[in-house]
């Protein structure tokens, strides 16, 4: 079981591969993590140092992951956090290639964009995201505000959701897990990870905690990518990984900590 895992990556902290890749080898699945970024902590702090990759090495690397036939071993593909148009490029030139060259490979997309009505990513790599990684995507995880961003619909309610996935499908079916939902009959006080695969909708609600730690995104993702790589159905999957990154919430509130408590990694209850 591998998954190739390309997003960003810090020293310090929890976010892009600093938390999904701990997170899919703590469920027993190996990683092949790609850095897009190599950066002292994520922007929420006051100082932030390192710099995003060059697209060179960032595609030099890719390559060696082909020479050593990784794309033939995985199970899953993931991408997060680009960090430029060119790295987006190149990133999407690699995709298509692991794509052909491994026709069972499952492609996990986490378009990060932006959240709270904010893109904050540089110019071009929305249209990237847009035009060329969904079209490949088999799975996408978009939190709200991106999901409306890309669809170009307003979410209100489940049925402007569905709506929402279904303006993202194209010649092909792509399931949607949408991320930091509140529905008009989202029960007061909680917050929803709702999947939307062809049309039906699984939800799952878990309590607003008054925290907000970055990389819950990013966990929730590795998660699934790796319940996945294991043979997890799509709806147990989702289910899985929105348990354990609840618990890992809940440590973190209770230890007062603005970074997750990842490690270790909570079990909840597998039934």
């Amino acid at each position: 079981m591998l998954v190739i895992s390309i997003q960003s990556q810090v020293v310090h902290g929890h976010v892009g591969n600093s938390a999904a890749a701990y997170a899919m080898q703590a469920e027993g699945v190996n990683v092949a993590a790609v850095p897009t970024t190599l950066l002292s902590n994520h922007p929420r702090y006051p100082t932030l140092r390192g710099r995003v990759l060059e697209t060179e090495l960032v595609a030099d690397l890719l390559r060696g992951v082909e020479e050593r036939d990784l794309v033939d071993e995985a199970a899953v593909l993931v991408t997060g956090y680009l960090g430029s148009p060119g790295n987006a490029e190149a990133i999407a030139d690699f995709s298509e290639r692991a794509l052909t060259r491994n026709s069972k490979l499952v492609y996990v997309c986490d378009p990060v964009i932006g959240d709270d009505g904010r893109v904050y990513v540089a110019d071009g790599i929305l249209d990237v995201v847009r035009h060329r990684l969904l079209p490949a995507a088999n799975l996408i995880t978009p939190n709200q505000f991106e999901l409306e961003l890309l669809s170009g619909t307003t979410i209100s309610d489940a049925q402007g959701l569905r709506a929402a996935c279904a303006a993202l499908e194209g010649q092909r079916r792509i399931d949607v897990v949408a991320t930091g939902c509140t529905l008009a009959d989202t029960p007061v006080g909680q917050v929803e990870t709702i999947l939307c695969a062809d049309g039906q909708l699984s939800r799952f609600a878990t309590p607003h905690l008054p925290i907000r730690p970055s990389g819950t995104g990013d966990l929730l993702t590795g998660l699934i990518a790796a319940h996945l790589a294991k043979g997890r159905a799509m709806e147990a999957a989702v289910r899985l990984a929105v348990e354990t990154v609840f618990a890992v919430l809940v440590r973190t509130q209770e230890a007062g900590t603005t970074e997750m408590r990842l490690v270790p990694l909570p079990t909840p209850g597998r039934a």
